[in-house]
């Protein structure tokens, strides 16, 4: 199932577990918000269309950090009038994963679930026993030389 939202003035198409990246929101880092302009639940047999929201419908998501992005700088130069201005902002972002996509007036629970814990995975690091096993390095070819091209005089 998904869902198009509408958060900071732009809309998203959402589905659980996606991390988006919006604009920032109030909330600390591990807080479950929700999101209740929902314009678009997919997913089923037919599509719900809001108009211009669904009532009823909501999505929660949890805060995972906040950011800021890359520095915008805004330079204005007037020719030849000794005047320039430099002045730069970075904008600040949300890093939000959704959790769920509630229908029908359900309330969004106030903890996040509990993420699974992924083990990493070991590398059997083993040694070639003998030369003959170890595989050889491929060997680089070299272009073959161009002659050089005759200079003519005049």
């Amino acid at each position: 199932m998904f869902a198009v939202i509408k958060a900071g003035g732009k809309q998203y198409r959402v589905a659980a577990e996606d991390v988006i990246r919006i604009d920032r929101v109030v909330g600390e880092p591990g807080e479950v918000i929700e999101f209740g302009e929902v314009l678009l639940l997919g997913g089923g047999d037919t599509p719900q269309i809001g108009a211009p929201t669904i009532s009823g419908a909501s999505v929660a998501g949890e805060v995972l950090q906040h950011t800021r992005g890359d520095k915008v700088i805004a330079f204005k130069k007037r020719r030849r009038k000794n005047s320039r201005r430099k002045r730069g902002s970075r904008h600040e972002f949300s890093m939000i994963r959704i959790t769920e996509i509630l229908t029908g007036g359900a309330k969004a629970s106030k903890t996040a679930p509990a993420r699974p814990v992924r083990e990493p995975k070991v590398k059997a690091e083993a040694a070639p026993e003998s030369a003959a096993e170890a595989k050889p390095a491929k060997a680089k070819t070299k272009a073959a030389k161009k002659p050089a091209a005759k200079s003519k005089k005049k």
